[in-house]
């Protein structure tokens, strides 16, 4: 098939869970044959790395920059204009919708849109020109709340409510328009179902299983392992809950431990506000299966978010047991006790991590039947199999079918 996929940011370097989806289901569709052309709004400029990652899987590749974050025109229309203030970020760039106009003159089998806040500039040109498209939601956004507003100051509640109901507005503008819904897990299916009026797909997130088949952690290493990208406030907030709270209750009964975060764009005052030798500030690491080889378990203390979280994936591929919250492993079918170990408080989630660290065999366990589970539900070839079944659904392909037979 012939896909126009637009996203509001690059897919490589893959620093975030939303990246690394996007880079390997392109690069999945495009080894079974489907011709992509991806057009990115993006804050960064296309350097050589990424264009040399991208284009082996591309037809085109058309990147426009986004305006500045604090330009005059996004504030403006993030305090009055009637979209959300994630919509208003990535949206009004009338070279955007210039470029996505001339593309729509084009013949294209299938239009995919990444995220809703994204939609605006496209939201014309797709009406002047008929055309059907899917929309694939990560999050359900309208309902993420603290994950979208929690760095703001407290005055701005008012604000912070105000826009929720943009975008609960929002929400329901993009999915009349839409000609089929896809989530990355079956609770947000269900939520946006009800919200568009329109049956959901899913498709889940994936790992890539083969990449982490080798790794083999160091159940003995006493080493804890957390990453993030710190752009997104459940990261931040994961920190600051595990060292203000739950690693001190940890350290007083087992010193020896060490806890290693890593992650994009890591705050340079973290390291000053937590100065502990045991901490380790790893930053952004490229491939992660050496530190996971030197770890013991996944410690991922998330109170905020939605969807599913690929940083757990690709613990459980890698065999490493995952202690977390519920939250920490929403949208994924596993059970508290076999596939990973669970706790929603401090003091329950210190105590677990006393225990499984001093329980190796429990902790070989937890890791063989993670890895199992993710092989068997969440590689990459599993998700774009999915993505195939939304695509052949799509009136415009249908009807396409129909043209030939007759």
């Amino acid at each position: 098939m012939k896909i126009l996929w637009t996203l509001p940011y690059l897919p490589w370097p893959a620093t975030s869970g939303g990246k690394t989806r996007q880079y390997h289901l392109l690069r999945a569709l495009a080894a079974r044959g489907h011709r992509i052309t991806l057009l990115v709004q993006s804050k960064t400029p296309l350097d050589e790395a990424s264009r040399a990652a991208l284009e082996p899987w591309l037809e085109r590749l058309i990147v426009l920059p986004r305006r500045p974050l604090r330009s005059l025109k996004t504030l403006l229309a993030v305090l009055f204009a009637p979209y959300p203030m994630l919509a208003t970020i990535n949206g009004l760039a009338e070279p955007l919708q210039q470029r996505f106009d001339e593309l729509l003159r084009e013949h294209w089998d299938v239009i995919q849109i990444e995220h809703s806040y994204s939609f605006q500039p496209f939201e014309q040109p797709l009406r002047q020109h008929g055309q059907d498209f899917i929309l694939t939601e990560h999050n359900v956004e309208s309902a993420l709340g603290a994950a979208s507003y929690d760095r703001l100051p407290a005055w701005s509640k008012p604000f912070t409510l105000y826009d929720q109901w943009r975008y609960r507005r929002w929400e329901k503008r993009v999915f009349q328009q839409v000609a089929r819904v896809v989530a990355v897990t079956e609770q947000d299916a269900v939520t946006l179902t009800h919200l568009s009026g329109k049956p959901s797909a899913v498709v889940v997130n994936g790992v890539d299983c083969g990449h982490y088949a080798s790794v083999q952690p160091d159940l003995a290493s006493q080493r804890l392992l957390f990453i993030g990208n710190y752009e997104y406030s459940p990261n931040l907030d994961a920190v600051e809950w595990a060292l203000d709270e739950i690693m001190p209750r940890l350290w007083a009964i087992n010193p020896q431990v060490r806890f290693a975060i890593c992650g994009y764009a890591l705050p340079d005052s973290f390291r000053q506000r937590w100065s502990d030798a045991r901490i380790e500030w790893q930053g952004f690491v490229p491939d992660l299966r050496e530190l996971q080889r030197r770890s013991t378990l996944f410690f991922a203390p998330l109170r905020q978010g939605g969807g599913s979280k690929l940083k757990v994936l690709e613990a459980m591929a890698a065999g490493l047991p995952v202690v977390t919250t519920a939250q920490g492993v929403s949208g994924l079918q596993v059970e508290n006790g076999q596939h990973y170990l669970g706790g929603e408080d401090p003091g329950a989630l210190s105590q677990l991590l006393v225990q499984a660290l001093a329980e190796p065999q429990r902790l070989q366990r937890i890791g063989a039947a993670g890895r199992d589970y993710v092989v068997a539900k969440h590689d990459w070839s599993a998700a774009a199999a999915q993505l195939e079944a939304v695509y052949d659904q799509l009136p415009s392909v249908k009807k396409e079918e129909v043209s030939v037979c007759a």
